[in-house]
């Protein structure tokens, strides 16, 4: 079997064939000022159960390692800054995934007077993963969205 896989390698090294998804996504989470449901939700995509790390998705406690920016709920005056410096951190290639309605804008609940511009108009999301709050399920099928798209090539 070895031998097999070597050879494989071997043809596919010598065709110039390009590699498949990534063997793995960093994400650095952001709660911008969710209600918390998409963090439960990510806590339970995370977990044994569910196991987003079998597809080589783990989450990072720091941007300056992660591929993938998370952000949960609407962008709150207080969060903008510490958002835009997460973002900032993180090296390129580098993607921002929208985790839930809140984060898309749509039906946002709050005082308007304390929410920022939508995550949209602040930061290139690439990713969006829908709902209120979306199932685990959603959110590894979301991530491996991201994986199989691939990273954005650096200029």
């Amino acid at each position: 079997m070895h031998v097999l896989l070597r050879q494989l390698n071997r043809v596919r090294r010598d065709a110039r064939l390009p590699r498949g998804r990534p063997a793995s996504l960093a994400v650095r989470h952001v709660d911008a000022g969710s209600c918390n449901g998409c963090e439960h939700e990510l806590q339970a995509a995370a977990s044994p159960f569910y196991d987003l790390q079998r597809f080589g998705i783990g989450i990072v406690a720091s941007p300056r390692h992660a591929d993938i920016l998370l952000v949960t709920g609407p962008v709150t005056t207080r969060m903008r800054e510490a958002l835009l410096a997460a973002y900032a951190a993180m090296p390129e290639p580098r993607l921002v995934a929208a985790l839930g309605d809140c984060a898309m804008g749509c039906n946002v609940l709050g005082d308007p007077a304390a929410l920022a511009e939508p995550l949209e108009e602040l930061l290139p999301v690439a990713v969006r993963i829908p709902g209120c709050p979306p199932t685990p399920d959603a959110i590894a099928e979301g991530l491996l969205g991201a994986l199989d798209g691939g990273l954005p090539r650096v200029a």
